[in-house]
């Protein structure tokens, strides 16, 4: 009896102890996170296709923060709504359309930021058009496009902000690239094409400009629960690849809210990490793809034959968000449904 009373103590001693070491390195970490997101209080931060989408997410959680914050898009109306919205949270905000592709907008945009906030202590990245078909049906300027609205509206900010950083001592500069970065994901490739080359970059600019006191995050998150769908550029069978998209970027199971994926991404550039993968099925599936490649390859490819296929008509379709035809309502009517939620929460609505 006394031995196995001993033994029961000593099992309790042992869990008590688990549970507090347990506690002090949850304690800890919050205290870390804590403090690295009062080190960006007061700090200028810049968010390229920050007007919509994951890129508004994130500058909300500036705010949040204190930060002043700057940002853009392609289109002058929801700039000026994703101003408003920030500022109705208390925010110092300047807003701008600018096509991030062209340096020139750039470095007027860059100025209107200096003009107002006077520099720039963080940029992000995380403008995208987003192109869905198979490759029957892509012609090489899909594939110039999509190198041009994912990578050089990367390049694009970041050289033109590198200066800027040096002449007042470091920065922070956070590439919002994509698990199409690290993993061929069939029916996208011209887009994770773009996205492997901005991995490249952040990856290699972080080697780069650590001497000048500047941090490069690249940050990799999986499918975001954001509407987006509605505005990516379908090609092929568009009504049936809107209706497979769409369905995965809503699905719980596979994508994430992206709310909570903002603030990851905040914690990931306050700590001044190199690489950050935001998601538990984005983080599984590069693990699996990276521990065996070959095998992935194949479920990829056998994937890839469940998707719809190219048309027999070779002329490629090519239309931008969920068209208006009696069909493709009938179609993929539930898949806008559910999620208009999140078209209207990060002004993903369609046009």
């Amino acid at each position: 009896m006394r031995t196995r009373s001993s033994s029961r103590r000593r099992v309790a001693l042992t869990l008590a102890a688990a549970a507090g070491i347990g506690g002090l390195v949850l304690a800890t970490r919050a205290a870390r996170r804590h403090a690295a997101r009062a080190s960006l209080h007061g700090r200028v931060v810049v968010i390229v296709g920050g007007t919509r989408g994951l890129g508004l997410a994130m500058a909300r959680r500036f705010v949040a923060l204190g930060c002043p914050v700057a940002i853009c898009g392609r289109d002058e109306e929801t700039a000026e709504r994703a101003r408003l919205d920030l500022i109705e949270r208390g925010g110092t905000v300047v807003a701008a359309s600018c096509d991030a592709t062209d340096e020139a907008e750039v470095a007027r945009f860059l100025d209107l930021v200096l003009a107002n906030l006077g520099r720039v202590d963080v940029l992000i990245t995380c403008a995208a058009t987003i192109g869905v078909g198979p490759i029957e049906s892509m012609t090489t300027r899909d594939f110039q496009e999509a190198m041009e609205s994912i990578f050089w509206s990367s390049v694009n900010p970041t050289l033109a902000v590198l200066p800027i950083m040096r002449g007042h001592g470091g920065g922070r500069i956070a590439h919002v690239t994509s698990i199409g970065g690290r993993i061929p994901i069939p029916h996208l490739l011209a887009y994770s094409a773009a996205k492997f080359a901005e991995v490249g970059f952040s990856e290699g600019l972080h080697a780069e400009v650590a001497k000048d006191g500047i941090a490069v995050t690249t940050i990799v998150p999986g499918l975001m629960r954001t509407g987006s769908y509605v505005r990516a550029h379908y090609h092929g069978d568009v009504v049936k690849e809107q209706a497979w998209f769409g369905s995965a970027s809503i699905a719980p199971a596979i994508s994430m809210d992206a709310d909570r994926a903002a603030s990851q991404m905040v914690d990931a550039i306050a700590a001044k990490r190199g690489r950050v993968i935001v998601g538990m099925p984005a983080r599984a599936a590069i693990a699996a793809y990276e521990l065996f490649p070959g095998t992935t390859s194949r479920a990829l490819a056998v994937t890839e034959r469940a998707l719809p296929a190219a048309p027999a008509d070779p002329t490629v379709e090519h239309r931008v968000v969920f068209e208006e035809s009696e069909e493709e309502r009938t179609s993929v009517r539930a898949v806008q449904q559910a999620g208009r939620v999140y078209q209207e929460r990060y002004q993903h609505m369609s046009r």
